[in-house]
């Protein structure tokens, strides 16, 4: 017999969880993108502008979709995640001389 303990059945798969973590996930690529954060792979700064505002733009749509299923607290955090990011974008722009 084994001594392993009866594994609790898996919650179903819930769509605007998934939409949270790549949320996340994009955030984080967004940050390493407007050359804020080094890369998570090689761990060296590298700003590609264009990349971010891909990043941003998919953040901002993703949220869209969440938003109805996220508390007030969890919601004004994901406005500010998208504010930030875009202010920052904008800034760099500025930086590199490309203003938009």
């Amino acid at each position: 017999m084994s001594d392993e303990t009866p594994k609790t059945p898996a919650e179903p798969l819930d769509v605007y969880s998934v939409l949270t973590m790549m949320i996340d996930q994009m955030a984080m690529i967004a940050w390493q993108k407007l050359g804020l954060q080094p890369d998570m792979m090689t761990g060296k700064m590298d700003k590609d502008l264009d990349q971010a505002k891909v990043a941003i733009d998919v953040i901002a749509q993703l949220s869209s979709f969440v938003e109805s299923k996220l508390d007030e607290s969890d919601r004004r955090s994901v406005h500010g995640l998208v504010r930030d990011l875009k202010l920052n974008y904008v800034e760099k722009r500025k930086e590199s001389g490309d203003g938009e």
